[in-house]
């Protein structure tokens, strides 16, 4: 039995095909970055009223005057769901009444917006929100737009690896590009809001299984240091790059079906990467495509100018790994203290996601310009990339985590005591929650991972993860609540956020500790105890490095 690593060692960590690869895959997650977050715009819900139609036989006075105020932080605005009753007012006006001194507002009876609204054009041209005007009654169908988004997402995940695994790294990744891509310009088409939404979870769904296979992909193909950075700095940067380029389209686009369009023309402009991004060699041996994965590795030897041997991979000997006990889900709840650290670990990326994605849709509500706010929360990420990857080299993994935590929620719930006229200073402290959030949900994959045994650290990382996919499932009605109140959306994930990093200090410390290989193993690491291995041992493993993925 050889080691794929060790076998292919001869083309070095860091060539040009490895940079190729890289820069190319990396690059295949930027249209996920603005399809994930393109939501914020498609149901972007401008200022609106009733309409008052032109035929009503008004004077300018009570034509001024047909809505009545409500109080919204503060300050009286119109009403966006109400008009005071029209056949009541047309009689006021005909007979020559003036409102407020011959006529008392407050004793009006008002009426539901039945000529339809007027909708702000300050802001948006269109919106489906002001298409299918999914307003007042139908608000709701809003955040449960970006939630059946999400719950696209969370089946994607579920089928990305698995049809990877029967049908190839490359074909699948291509299959799922073309999906995102072609049902996002389908929904251009969208007769009504139900036809959008169905074809948005189809979106979601290809959305999230073209980053996962993407991130496969790039983990399989590329050396044990680089695996690190791509893994990091590579996926997440550039999923943030694709993030931060959304209110750039969107700011010189601002219909939504064009918009739309323009965001589905990156995908298109992937098709040439066919030609240049190969299969995973890992995939076709494990296939026993013996030839195909000797052809890739030859094309990578003479890329990097490199001697290959004449016999790369020799089908006589097993090249893959023994097979392994079976395993169950149950596994991760068979003792009190394994089950207890579960629990946690789903509470932890579920509440961690919450926060991450309501910050992210929320951006755009923020007071001041909606597509510079959306453009500081993408930018935003990127040092958050970074300095989790810089903490995760050197700190206690608990603490950094509970750290950024206490951070990012801190800061939320200081927001409530800005006052109203201090806008810049609310969304500073915004950016700021992000910037901790962000870190933290980056943390999650290499904190779980190091929990558990080997014998179920891959399944304990899947459904821990799943937790996320529920947490981006709820978060927009964390917005939505903000239509009530501007603080409360930021009460709520401020709390929840510090509550969150109060449980991590509970978790047993991973860092510096050797992995645990059994059920056994695992149950020894208790509370705050910090294990500290023998010489000996450190010498024989170093301190793992696992994955890290923004999702």
């Amino acid at each position: 039995m050889r080691d794929y690593d060790e076998v292919t060692a001869f083309l070095g960590e860091w060539g040009p095909f490895q940079r190729l690869i890289f820069f190319l895959l990396s690059a295949s997650i930027i249209p996920n970055g603005f399809n994930g977050m393109s939501v914020v715009f498609l149901a972007a819900t401008p200022e609106h009223r009733c309409r008052v139609p032109d035929t009503a036989n008004l004077s300018r006075a009570w034509r001024n005057h047909s809505i009545p105020l409500r109080l919204q932080d503060g300050r009286e605005v119109p009403h966006s769901c109400r008009r005071y009753r029209l056949a009541a007012i047309t009689n006021f006006s005909a007979l020559g009444l003036e409102p407020g001194r011959d006529v008392d507002l407050e004793r009006l009876e008002q009426e539901s917006c039945l000529d339809g609204w007027e909708f702000s054009q300050d802001i948006y041209l269109s919106t489906i929100v002001t298409e299918w005007s999914l307003v007042c009654e139908d608000d709701w169908k809003t955040p449960l737009t970006s939630s059946l988004f999400f719950m696209g997402v969370l089946f994607g995940s579920f089928v990305s690896g698995q049809l990877s695994d029967r049908f190839g790294r490359k074909s699948v990744l291509f299959a799922t590009m073309a999906v995102q891509t072609g049902f996002s310009f389908l929904q251009i088409f969208s007769i009504n809001w139900e036809m959008f939404t169905v074809l948005f979870v189809i979106v979601g769904m290809g959305q999230i299984s073209n980053y996962v296979v993407a991130f496969i992909l790039g983990t399989e193909i590329l050396g044990k240091s680089v695996r690190i950075i791509f893994s990091t700095l590579g996926v997440c940067t550039f999923f943030a790059v694709g993030y931060m380029l959304l209110p750039l389209f969107a700011y010189f686009i601002r219909d939504w079906r064009m918009l739309l369009l323009a965001l589905t023309v990156p995908g298109v402009l992937c098709i040439p990467l066919w030609w240049f991004i190969p299969e995973s060699p890992r995939w076709l041996i494990s296939q026993r495509r013996f030839r195909e994965a000797e052809n890739i590795v030859q094309k990578a030897a003479k890329m990097n100018n490199k001697a290959a041997p004449v016999v790369i991979f020799d089908p006589i000997e097993e090249l893959k790994l023994p097979s392994q006990q079976k395993i169950f889900i149950l596994d991760l709840f068979r003792t009190r203290n394994i089950a207890t650290i579960t629990i946690m670990s789903l509470l932890l990326w579920m509440l961690t996601s919450v926060g991450y994605f309501a910050l992210s849709l929320n951006a755009p509500n923020l007071h001041g310009d909606a597509y510079l706010n959306c453009f500081l929360s993408a930018l935003i990420e990127v040092p958050a990339y970074v300095t989790a990857w810089l903490l995760l080299r050197t700190l206690p993994r608990r603490y950094i985590i509970a750290g950024v935590l206490f951070l990012g929620g801190g800061v939320l719930l200081l927001i409530q005591l800005v006052p109203a006229d201090y806008n810049f200073l609310s969304i500073g402290l915004a950016m700021l929650g992000k910037f901790g959030i962000t870190s933290a949900f980056s943390m999650l994959y290499v904190f779980t991972a190091e929990l558990y045994p080997t014998l179920v650290r891959n399944m304990a990382v899947g459904v821990t993860s799943m937790a996320s996919r529920v947490g981006s499932i709820i978060a927009p009605y964390f917005v939505y609540l903000g239509a009530y109140n501007r603080v409360l959306p930021y009460i709520l994930m401020g709390s929840l956020t510090v509550l969150i990093g109060i449980i991590t200090l509970f978790f047993p410390e991973s860092f510096g500790v050797t992995l645990p290989e059994t059920l056994d193993q695992m149950q020894k690491v208790k509370g705050f105890r910090f294990r500290k291995n023998t010489r000996d041992s450190m010498e024989k493993e170093e301190n793992p490095k696992v994955l890290v993925t923004s999702f």
